[in-house]
């Protein structure tokens, strides 16, 4: 596993990007070059590394440095820190935080939140309950602010929108900013905004200056208005934050929070088939490719991981699965947060299809193919082996959660 060279998206985005303030760190040392005859010259200054001395040491069997492709994939991106050490005002987040991290939905909020705040403003982000999210410098926020408590488990709306309004009296922001989402933003949005009595602009999907511009008419129209202190903002809103880092100060509220008794009371999650769910819609996609050779366990782990299942074009063609589970630019494009791939190589048409995948896990047994370098996970070995242990791991792991509940 530790042979395998692994791809940096970022740092090869940051290579090709010449207005990047760390472009010119990023390229790699020119080592020979062709002459004007022809000949094939070679920089034997180049190959090397400075001493303890600080005395430049000529190294010629790259066991220093590596090759270039190798310190390219593997290279630490260190982005300028950018601090606020007293905001002129604050641009307020909710990202919905599905699973305790951030989506790609979320990340698009704080990069619209980012150019709002310009250089004098602060990002705060509110997040309800416990988190897993370690991102936070790196996607745009300056200040964090946790609402913990039983209260706010859960579907929650009203004592959500208790917990904003006590925000909204200590720090007074100049916006608002929630994400327009079937995963709780859009309604706690709406209900917020009539809490606060103001009308919102909803499904933002592009600002410019004071003038927002919302979708319409089914989304087929754009409406223009003022930019209001409440926006809820659209799926590609603004671009991801990528040029800088931020501090990420914990703040709390200076008031502690009136308990309310609940006039909604939540019963938990509905059972969904897994099945039912459509490709593009689902979070969690379980696929099969040429790989795999025993579709009966396929789908038996599939189902113990309660997973929707998913094929390459290879296994579609010969028949192993439907023609709608089909993932790829040549099938459905997927934005799952979960994406296993078994036994799939990893053309470039299902490559495509994978693209906006938040977590890919990978198992294959070539630690070459491209799917193995896409993958934020790898598991090298017989597919059939490891889904049979996945299984026994999933019931073990449901049988203790069973045990502890008793």
């Amino acid at each position: 596993m530790s042979d395998i060279i692994r791809r940096d998206p970022r740092a090869e985005w940051i290579a090709r990007n010449r207005l990047h303030p760390l472009h010119a760190a990023m390229q790699p040392v020119q080592q020979s070059w062709m002459g004007p005859n022809g000949v094939i010259r070679k920089n034997v200054h180049g190959v090397g590394f400075i001493g303890p001395n600080g005395i430049k040491r000529i190294d010629r069997s790259g066991a220093q440095q590596g090759g270039a492709a190798k310190r390219s994939a593997t290279v630490e991106v260190q982005l300028p820190l950018h601090q606020v050490a007293a905001p002129a005002f604050y641009i307020n987040v909710v990202p919905d935080m599905v699973g305790g991290r951030l989506s790609s939905h979320d990340r698009d909020l704080l990069g619209l939140a980012r150019q709002l705040a310009g250089d004098d403003g602060a990002v705060l982000a509110v997040v309800f309950g416990e988190h897993k999210e370690n991102a936070f410098a790196t996607a745009g926020v300056d200040r964090l602010l946790v609402l913990d408590g039983h209260e706010f488990d859960g579907y929650s709306p009203e004592q959500r929108v208790q917990g904003l309004r006590a925000v909204d009296n200590q720090f007074n922001p100049r916006h608002w900013l929630l994400p327009d989402s079937r995963s709780g933003g859009g309604e706690l949005g709406r209900r917020f905004a009539a809490s606060l009595k103001e009308r919102p602009a909803t499904r933002v999907w592009q600002i410019k200056g004071q003038e927002c511009i919302g979708r319409a008419g089914a989304g087929q129209e754009d409406l223009a208005r003022p930019l209001p202190r409440m926006i809820l903002a659209a799926v590609e809103c603004a671009e991801h934050v990528s040029e800088t880092r931020h501090e990420v100060l914990p703040v709390e509220l200076s008031t502690s929070l009136a308990r309310s008794l609940p006039r909604i009371e939540d019963l938990g999650a509905v059972a969904v088939d897994p099945a039912a769910i459509p490709m593009a819609e689902a979070e969690f996609i379980f696929s099969g490719g040429n790989g795999v050779k025993d579709w009966a366990l396929f789908h038996q782990t599939a189902a113990a991981l309660g997973a929707t299942e998913g094929a390459s074009r290879v296994a579609v063609d010969d028949g192993f699965m439907a023609r709608d589970r089909q993932v790829g630019a040549s099938g459905t494009w997927v934005t799952a947060r979960v994406y296993v791939a078994v036994g799939i190589s990893g053309a470039i048409q299902h490559l495509q299809g994978i693209g906006a995948c938040d977590k890919v896990v990978a198992i294959n047994l070539d630690p070459g193919c491209d799917m193995i370098k896409r993958a934020d996970l790898s598991v090298i070995g017989e597919s059939a082996a490891i889904l049979q242990a996945l299984i026994v791991a999933v019931e073990a792991h449901r049988n203790g959660a069973k045990r502890d509940a008793a």
